[in-house]
């Protein structure tokens, strides 16, 4: 194992504090079980992120055609 040191708010750190009081467990456990649970919801496997798996980010359609991109881009640039 790696150490890590993670900044929580105030308030977070008492609830999660008081959880493992509860549990008699480590507050690392729990901090770990719930990565853990983290990764395995969101697709996470155990090979390396590699450049070709880049987040791909979808930010709607283009709502000019081509022609008019270039001056469109430069707007600002000509209103100086």
């Amino acid at each position: 194992m790696q150490k890590l040191q993670i900044l929580f708010p105030e308030p977070q750190l008492t609830r999660l504090r008081g959880i493992a009081k509860r549990e008699d467990r480590p507050v690392s456990e729990l901090v770990r079980n719930a990565v853990e649970f983290w990764l395995s919801r969101n697709g996470s496997d155990s090979k390396e992120m590699v450049s070709e798996d880049a987040p791909i980010y979808r930010c709607g359609d283009i709502l000019i055609n081509s022609e008019n991109l270039r001056s469109i881009a430069n707007d600002d640039r000509n209103q100086l």
